[in-house]
């Protein structure tokens, strides 16, 4: 039997086999995280609605439903841009709410176009008064290194940072999360509620097999060129 593999490239074949397993690895882990978030998500939305108190100390939250009850400051309302499916901009109504206790929250109520940002244009769905709804407690990601900054005079953020929106109009919230309205439609239809998003991509199982493949494959092509040159052999 001869085996005489090159050092030079059998090192850096090593190297490499070792990388690219790390990576399969890590989506295997992957994997697993966003199993346990499915399970926790799907697990959270199918629980009756907690009460503010229950949420405020409640030590799992994510996803979880709240029913709250209190009256919306419709003249404080911010505005977060985004994209529909089409493609085609929308905003995001964020209202603060005033609950039971004179605790606020930052609601989001849903979606309008661009053409209905005007709170006038839309005046039907700001109904004033006491108000009862159950929405989906989160707290989104705050601003990143390349989010836009705000359009402060008009109050339209880039990213839903509660803790700046929070800061930049004084609402004092009672806990730095963002409550989204459930699908009950408002008078006159807008905002557009029910928009958590609640699937999830899950394609960690087939990086981690395409990985595990180049894997396999580098140590083909280390053993094929190998044979060709006659450093490796059987008899």
């Amino acid at each position: 039997m001869t085996f005489r593999p090159y050092p030079g490239l059998t090192i850096a074949t090593v190297i490499a086999f070792v990388i690219l397993c790390c990576l399969g690895t890590w989506q295997l882990e992957r994997l697993q995280w966003k199993l346990s978030l499915i399970a926790t998500v799907d697990r959270n939305m199918a629980a009756p609605p907690l009460t503010l108190d229950q949420a405020l100390t409640a030590p799992d939250m994510p996803y979880r439903r709240v029913t709250l009850t209190g009256h919306f400051d419709h003249a404080r309302e911010s505005y977060f841009f985004a994209a529909s499916s089409a493609g085609e901009g929308i905003y995001h109504v964020l209202t603060p709410f005033i609950a039971a206790g004179g605790r606020t929250l930052l609601v989001d109520r849903g979606v309008v176009p661009q053409s209905r940002l005007d709170p006038a244009t839309r005046a039907a769905g700001n109904a004033a008064g006491e108000t009862r709804l159950t929405g989906v407690w989160r707290v989104p990601d705050a601003s990143g290194l390349f989010t836009p900054a705000p359009d402060r005079a008009r109050r339209i953020w880039y990213a839903r940072d509660v803790a700046a929106i929070d800061a930049a109009q004084g609402l004092h919230l009672a806990a730095p999360v963002l409550i989204e309205a459930g699908p009950a439609p408002n008078p006159g239809g807008l905002p557009l509620g029910g928009q958590t998003v609640v699937t999830f991509r899950n394609q960690h199982l087939g990086y981690a097999m395409t990985w595990f493949g180049f894997a396999l494959c580098l140590l083909g092509v280390w053993l094929a060129y190998h044979i060709s040159k006659a450093r490796i052999a059987w008899t």
